[in-house]
């Protein structure tokens, strides 16, 4: 993610502060489109938004038409854990701080959002207060207060009501027996882990002290609820807005309309603009029928974290009048497989060693792209574009990228099946990727007889009711479960913490999905608490090297995302941040 940044040239150019609009699924063609890179329009090039803003635009009107394959894991700010859909949440709402929306390393800076300042630390780091900006309000008009953020704080500590979300604040704020106000009905005004003394004040109370609290604030999670209108699990079918923009109807599955928000005021919002007059999202969408709509300019936007599919990508990248409108650029990603621990054999770790040996990253290295348009060959689970990467390659990756099979052989014979064994692989459906990614499992491990049983289930509960509840996964044999992670921020505690601490895998919505290791509990304890940065990362590189040693999980590309941009797309470019295009700038006019 350390790209050099243009991004104060290119902000003064185009006169942009807006925030993040996400997911979309794109159905039917766009009214009015004038069509995608195939059709007369300015002159573009490759990996022209990587560092600076395409089409800038101040003009106002028209609707952004955005496509999704698959559905959202939620919309609710307090249940959702893609990272597509942090993004999209930003056009309606508003959490304390957020990140820069801007080009470059410039766009990694973190900013007040709902606050009027970043978090003021005390008590060593342990208590962390906010103020509010004057003049906020409810989509109703309603002004919005201090304790509408400390309610949304608290119902997202209940997992079992809202599952998807990420437990930084379950784990780290000092809630003592609360459970939250699903659990703890009208306890919450007693409730002293976070404190509100006066309508524009918020304090946060941690169990122990952590310097990086301002990422905490910038989760959706922070972003006000009022309590009179939370309906729980059935609060995504109408989140209430604080951002420009609010729900006109959301057809679970199907379709999201957004319009500008009466209430939202531009003097209250330094970061974000109110550009289209609409927003629709369409979900449930055919990817490669998307992409295509995508590149005849039919939908203006295709929603998801990797750009476009495995069908589309020889297409964009082989046709220059249609290479010249997308963007490839490294991101803080890493697609990997988990290998389950609790599933036998892989209890024991040569078992485990002997898929990493067998794995052919280079085939895998294909399905995304190849090096261009997909990533490198990942040689450990810590993105080489993350602040204090170390190179490490314990499994020979760069001598042996399409696999060692003498070495997994041996490691089979060392943990008792010299002849393999049967196991169970999961993909998400809606991600061709992820399916040809077990496909390319299943074959190069076939080399030493592990036998895959390719398993298939829906994006948007993956984590909820599949690969992240660890009793369906060990009643289902799945052995190994493909994922991939982008960093929540641009930390190694935003990294790693939430996929390889212990102390975060619960009964369903995990993202934690196999690695139970209390030396790496340990580390990720020392780096958190550490306030010199060196230091810090030189512990993350221990956590780096740890989880390998471990062999919990495979990791076999360092990303990249190839995304389109339709030629009538405005205010385009890459979030260095998101590693997606930033929704909240874009627009048609």
């Amino acid at each position: 993610m350390n790209l050099k940044s243009k991004a104060s040239a290119v902000v003064a150019t185009a006169g942009l502060a807006l925030v993040v609009a996400a997911c979309g699924g794109g159905g039917g063609a766009k009214s009015g489109s004038s069509g995608g890179g195939d059709a007369a329009a300015p002159s573009s090039k490759f990996n022209a938004g990587v560092e600076q803003v395409v089409n800038p635009s101040e003009k106002a009107g028209g609707t952004l038409h955005m496509g999704m394959p698959g559905d959202f894991d939620s919309v609710d700010p307090g249940d959702m854990y893609y990272g597509y859909a942090w993004n999209f949440a930003r056009l309606y709402s508003r959490a304390l701080t957020m990140f820069k929306p801007v080009p470059g390393q410039e766009g990694l800076q973190l900013v007040p959002d709902l606050a009027e300042e970043l978090g003021k630390p005390s008590d060593g780091g342990k208590t962390w207060t906010y103020k509010l900006r004057a003049g906020v309000k409810f989509e109703d008009g309603t002004p919005i207060t201090s304790k509408d953020v400390k309610y949304a704080v608290a119902r997202s500590l209940d997992k079992d009501i809202l599952p998807s979300g990420p437990t930084y604040f379950n784990d780290w704020i000092d809630a003592g027996d609360y459970k939250g106000p699903y659990k703890d009905k009208g306890k919450i005004d007693g409730w002293k882990g976070i404190e509100t003394p006066d309508d524009q004040t918020i304090v946060f109370h941690l169990k122990k002290a952590y310097g990086g609290f301002d990422y905490f604030a910038m989760l959706p999670q922070t972003a006000p609820v009022p309590a009179a209108k939370d309906t729980g699990s059935k609060y995504k079918e109408h989140p209430v807005a604080s951002g420009p923009y609010m729900f006109k109807s959301h057809e679970l599955g199907k379709r999201i309309e957004l319009v500008k928000n009466p209430n939202w005021d531009p003097a209250s919002d330094p970061n974000r603009k109110q550009l289209n007059d609409s927003i629709e999202v369409l979900l449930g969408q055919n990817e490669d029928d998307l992409d295509q709509r995508l590149l005849s300019g039919k939908i203006d936007v295709k929603v998801n974290s990797t750009g476009v599919g495995a069908n589309a990508r020889k297409s964009v990248l082989t046709d220059d009048k249609r290479k010249q409108y997308s963007d490839s650029a490294p991101i803080a990603r890493t697609w990997f497989t988990n290998i389950n621990g609790d599933v036998p054999p892989f209890d024991n770790v040569h078992c485990r060693k002997a898929v990493m040996y067998a794995a052919d990253r280079s085939a895998i290295q294909g399905v995304y792209g190849g090096p261009d348009a997909g990533g490198d060959v990942a040689l450990s689970l810590m993105p080489k574009t993350m602040t204090g990467y170390k190179k490490i390659d314990p499994y020979g990756v760069e001598a042996h990228p399409t696999g060692d099979v003498d070495k997994a052989k041996q490691e089979l014979t060392a943990c008792g099946q010299p002849n393999g064994f049967s196991t169970s692989i999961s993909f998400r459906n809606e991600r061709a990727a992820e399916k040809q990614t077990a496909e390319a499992l299943q074959q190069s491990l076939g080399r030493i007889g592990i036998k895959l049983e390719l398993k298939g289930y829906p994006q948007g509960d993956y984590f909820k009711l599949y690969a992240g509840k660890p009793e369906f996964a060990t009643k289902n044999n799945l052995g190994l479960m493909v994922y991939g992670w982008g960093a929540d921020y641009p930390e190694g505690f935003g990294f790693f913490q939430q996929i390889v601490d212990s102390r975060v895998i619960r009964p369903a919505g995990n993202t934690n999905l196999t690695v139970k290791d209390p030396e790496i509990d340990k580390l990720i304890d020392q780096a958190a608490g550490e306030t010199d940065a060196a230091k810090r990362n030189d512990v993350w590189a221990q956590v780096d090297a740890k989880v390998m040693d471990d062999a919990f999980i495979l990791p076999y590309v360092w990303a990249h995302g190839l995304f389109y941009r339709p030629a009538t797309l405005k205010n385009v470019f890459v979030s260095q941040n998101w590693g997606t295009y930033e929704y909240l700038t874009l627009s048609t006019q």
